[in-house]
């Protein structure tokens, strides 16, 4: 689901990029570790602050991201050109990502997946894309701040079928991920790093 005009405006300036960059990336990192290499994959994109922000902080040696909206792919195109082939960028879809199996080390989600009508289909696709031993690094909105009443009036997010902190875990973990470390704050904002099974098979979607 795309942004409307007034989220997509709080995503669009410098403090969200501030708050992306000294908050929620530092906070995953401390989480779950640098990656010191490898391959990641960010849900999302946006205007490619996170893409740049998992080449600068994390370390990645490359990165692949996409979003929804393709003014916002070519957005992060022209921002992450600097990357050179270090990063790639397309239009996509959370819930059926077009790429192979198993090719990433790391996954990245800085606020998308609350946005996704299908949830746990973007989960699925996520433990499929990620290695054996890969992580999954998330910030995300919870059902208490998506279905609350100014919320709804000011944003556009799905209703039906939102997640908690404890049911976006359990989801994860049955599917073959185990959860590394995770916090939550007052059930609105919750921060999750966990890790692909390497005995488990791959997930379908």
């Amino acid at each position: 689901m795309r942004l409307n005009r007034i989220e997509f405006a709080m995503m669009n300036n410098p403090i969200r990029g501030a708050v992306q960059r000294y908050v929620e990336a530092k906070k995953l990192l401390r989480m779950g570790g640098a990656m010191n290499g490898g391959r990641a994959l960010e849900l999302g994109c946006g205007r490619g602050v996170g893409a740049g922000l998992i080449l600068d902080l994390f370390g990645a040696d490359s990165v692949d991201a996409f979003d929804l909206d393709p003014a916002m792919a070519i957005r992060a195109r022209a921002r992450l050109a600097k990357f050179g082939s270090r990063a790639r960028l397309w239009v996509g879809d959370a819930g059926s990502i077009c790429v192979s199996d198993a090719i990433y080390d790391a996954v990245f989600d800085f606020g998308i997946i609350h946005h996704v009508p299908d949830w746990r289909a973007a989960v699925k696709e996520i433990q499929r894309v990620l290695k054996p031993g890969g992580r999954f690094y998330a910030e995300e909105v919870l059902r208490g701040l998506i279905t609350h009443p100014l919320s709804r009036r000011l944003f556009l997010h799905p209703q039906e079928d939102r997640f908690g902190a404890s049911e976006f875990a359990r989801e994860l973990e049955a599917i073959g991920m185990d959860i590394v470390s995770m916090d939550e704050f007052q059930g609105l904002f919750a921060w999750f790093v966990a890790q692909k099974r390497a005995t488990n098979p791959i997930v379908g979607g």
